[in-house]
């Protein structure tokens, strides 16, 4: 029987709308044949009283080290956060990594940021991310 891979992630998200993360988590975890390490930044995790912005981006570079794919929940607030555009800029251009855009579910409005940077889009269905999660992890 062949070994089961085991993705680490990192999750973008915003903890204003921790609801989908806790979802998307949820997905992951009733999901058969799927192991996965959340390398996230937790909500309670000191990172987010990081003394100044310099420090949070490298403790956010530090997390997504280890990565081997960045999944991206693209609700239309993650074109208004702060700190999208610097997640992608680690993905991409530090890390290489490869950028999964979900699109929240019944959405007509979506981030054109996330997804013009994103390796693959798909809808809120649990199998649609796995199998993306699984074609594109480095």
């Amino acid at each position: 029987m062949p070994q089961v891979k085991i993705y680490r992630l990192f999750i973008s998200h915003s903890w204003a709308y921790g609801d989908a993360y806790d979802k998307l988590v949820s997905f992951f975890k009733k999901h058969s044949n799927f192991q996965w390490v959340d390398y996230s930044v937790p909500k309670n995790d000191p990172i987010h009283n990081a003394p100044n912005d310099k420090a949070l981006y490298e403790a956010i570079k530090n997390q997504m080290r280890f990565a081997n794919c960045v999944v991206i929940l693209a609700g239309v607030y993650s074109t208004y956060s702060k700190w999208i555009n610097k997640e992608i800029e680690i993905a991409k251009q530090v890390f290489s990594k490869p950028l999964i855009a979900i699109e929240p579910w019944v959405s007509e409005k979506t981030s054109k940021i996330v997804k013009d940077n994103a390796d693959s889009i798909v809808k809120w269905q649990s199998s649609s991310i796995v199998n993306a999660i699984r074609n594109h992890s480095v």
